[in-house]
């Protein structure tokens, strides 16, 4: 890639003479034209530097800002103007209007042929483009020869890095680094001191495929970096940093940097698709065990020997995490962005929760992006834990982890038990209007079945159940509500209920026959008794959301 002011640094073109201002030289030049019609621009590709004496401009050279400004236009790299021959200066206005507009405008002495200057200035655009094709194939067949030989991503970026005898760094889609070149090894600082100042300094980084970063060394001077995304997934691409990019011995070429992304492309992709296949494989004894386990009558299994592959290991102390990642109204409906992210979320789970939390595994749930993180030791902090981890990875990227937990069990057959109630605890945030970053599992009684019915519903049965006692208002309906209550409480013992009532034990009889006569039915009944009970609750709970 050749820009305009490379072309001017050469000695043999030292006579051409740059009039716009020098930032303004920094076009890529693909190829030279040489033209005196007016509307050249149309019928020339992108990135020439046109030479011209400007012939037909001679009489007025103001209509010149026309002809830049359709160059402008088609993205051409600049124009040569000769001058000594049609016209004997360029008009200064004609060069501000250039610099207003980015526009390079080369002054051509009038003792430079156009032709021989047009042969020169191709000759070395051919050179350099040909000694670049080289470079690029001769770096391609020695990237071949690493990829036959099955070679890790450490020692292919490692290799790269001698390549271009310069520092190179791949890390991860949350910013980790997965592998550097040698160059590291002579510093004092290692490879994550350079991504934690990107990292600090850019909060979060372009998607473009190429971008560029300025941050200080270890002299705190300034220091360019470039970034190049290593696409594995649509969405949350690896990162190829090359550090003083400016300093890459020439001829390397853009080309060999996109080569080297594509092979660790390749790589990468392969090591996923690898890790994919156990990953599967965990998922599915996941569900075995979870279905198994709520079978009745199942025999007996030794869970902990065909868990052994996937991480089971003896303890008293099981509990299941059911992780999910937060969709937003845009995300909501992205299943691919949703299958990225969370792959994203497991991979960092399994890199970043074994250091705080010992004797955990990790599987994706079957059938569904969610995640399962089996806790087999007590941990104090959990709720901590698994808080910082969310907030630290949503500083990374643009992913919330949400946690719902299970109780915690002293048996592997009862893992089933604990899952199931992380996976209710998560049903439950979707109902949440403020969902939190962390719920836990209620045991719910029976009056939890009663959840899903209206409050129409719920009266109907509460007053057909205890008629004046469901919503009482006189005093006497009060207190006979409260008799029934207490005395249900102690199953039905008179003398229980009338020393927790601080009431003589014939008052809590004639006040329990009352009820009986009210209710029209036997309150020591079971069935009776567990309706009389239920109703009580619904009633006063209903009450409440009145």
């Amino acid at each position: 890639m050749t820009t305009l002011e490379d072309l001017l640094k050469i000695p043999r073109f030292s006579d051409l003479k740059l009039l716009t201002h020098p930032t303004k030289a920094n076009t890529v030049v693909e190829s030279i034209e040489i033209s005196e019609t007016p509307d050249v621009a149309d019928f020339i590709p992108k990135k020439i530097f046109l030479l011209t004496t400007a012939m037909v401009y001679k009489e007025n050279q103001k209509e010149l800002i026309t002809l830049i400004d359709s160059l402008k236009e088609q993205e051409a790299a600049g124009i040569g103007i000769k001058v000594g021959r049609f016209i004997e200066a360029i008009d200064p206005e004609v060069v501000a209007y250039a610099n207003k507009i980015d526009f390079p405008v080369i002054q051509v002495p009038s003792t430079q042929p156009l032709g021989a200057l047009l042969h020169q200035l191709l000759n070395y655009l051919w050179d350099t483009k040909t000694e670049q094709l080289s470079y690029a194939l001769d770096i391609q067949k020695r990237f071949s020869d690493l990829l036959i030989h099955d070679v890790s991503i450490a020692r292919f970026t490692a290799d790269f890095g001698k390549m271009i005898n310069t520092p190179v760094i791949l890390v991860s889609p949350y910013r980790k680094v997965i592998a550097h070149s040698k160059h590291f090894t002579q510093t004092s600082k290692p490879a994550e001191y350079y991504v934690e100042q990107l990292v600090s300094k850019y909060k979060t980084w372009t998607e473009d495929s190429h971008a560029s970063f300025v941050i200080k060394d270890l002299n705190q001077t300034p220091l360019q970096i470039a970034g190049f995304s290593v696409t594995v997934n649509s969405y949350f691409p690896h990162y190829l940093l090359v550090l003083n990019p400016e300093q890459v011995p020439y001829p390397m070429s853009e080309f060999a940097v996109e080569q080297a992304c594509l092979v660790l492309s390749f790589m990468l992709y392969k090591n996923q698709k690898v890790q994919e296949s156990l990953d599967f494989l965990k998922s599915d004894f996941l569900a075995q065990l979870v279905e198994y386990q709520q079978t009745p009558h199942q025999t007996k299994r030794d869970w902990l020997d065909l868990g052994a592959n996937y991480g089971l290991k003896k303890s008293t102390q099981y509990q299941v995490v059911y992780a999910v990642c937060s969709q937003t109204t845009t995300t909501a409906t992205k299943i691919k962005y949703q299958q990225e992210e969370s792959d994203v979320a497991f991979q960092w789970l399994h890199e970043t929760l074994p250091l705080r939390i010992k004797d955990i595994s990790i599987f994706k749930v079957k059938n569904t992006d969610h995640l399962a993180i089996l806790i087999q030791s007590r941990v104090n902090d959990l709720d901590k834990i698994l808080t910082e981890l969310s907030l630290e990875l949503s500083k990374k990227l643009p992913i919330t982890l949400t946690f719902a937990l299970g109780n915690l069990y002293e048996t592997t057959e009862q893992i089933a038990n604990s899952f199931i109630e992380a996976k209710t605890a998560y049903e439950e945030m979707l109902t949440m209007t403020d969902s939190p970053l962390i719920h836990r599992y209620h045991p719910k009684g029976m009056k939890s079945l009663f959840e899903k019915m209206s409050l129409e519903d719920i009266h109907y049965f509460c007053e057909t159940t205890l008629k004046e006692l469901a919503y009482p208002v006189e005093d006497s309906f009060i207190e006979l509500r409260k008799t029934l209550q207490c005395y249900l409480s102690f199953q039905c013992e008179i003398s229980k209920t009338a020393k927790a009532m601080y009431l003589h034990r014939n008052t809590i009889k004639y006040r329990i026959d009352h009820c009986a006569k009210l209710l029209g039915k036997n309150i020591q009944d079971p069935t009776n008794s567990l309706n009389f009970r239920l109703a009580l609750e619904l009633s006063e709970r209903s009450n409440q959301h009145q």
